[in-house]
């Protein structure tokens, strides 16, 4: 990975985290990183703990962003946050629910699409 697609990323990631918690949520960790995955953000509402994938991108030539959160990138976020749930003893505590967030920059504009509920665990 390029290193402009890593600062495209981060970019992405922080405003993602701008824009969660001006719509009320809390946020409680970025990057949380295991073997299986980074989770960018992990954000509370209410009672309901919310594991964001963000895709940033500049374009949709290669697809709108939420098509990269794959099948396969999904089962890798659940392991993660079911690692995080276990390291923190949360286990039955909180709702959990998985968010995708898309984050489009073009031009001198920024558009977000955020979308709750986008997988769910097994």
């Amino acid at each position: 990975m390029t290193r402009y697609c890593k600062d495209l990323g981060r970019s992405g990631e922080q405003l993602a985290a701008q824009h969660l918690a001006a719509t009320g949520y809390t946020i409680v960790e970025t990057n949380f990183t295991t073997r299986f995955a980074e989770i960018d953000i992990i954000a509370a509402i209410d009672d309901c703990l919310v594991f964001v994938e963000v895709k940033t991108r500049t374009s949709a030539n290669k697809g709108l962003p939420r098509e990269a959160v794959t099948a396969s990138k999904q089962k890798k976020i659940i392991l993660a946050a079911r690692q995080y749930i276990k390291t923190r003893a949360l286990d039955g505590k909180k709702r959990i629910r998985f968010d995708v967030m898309e984050i489009f920059f073009t031009n001198d504009t920024c558009h977000i699409n955020h979308i709750p509920h986008a997988f769910y665990s097994e």
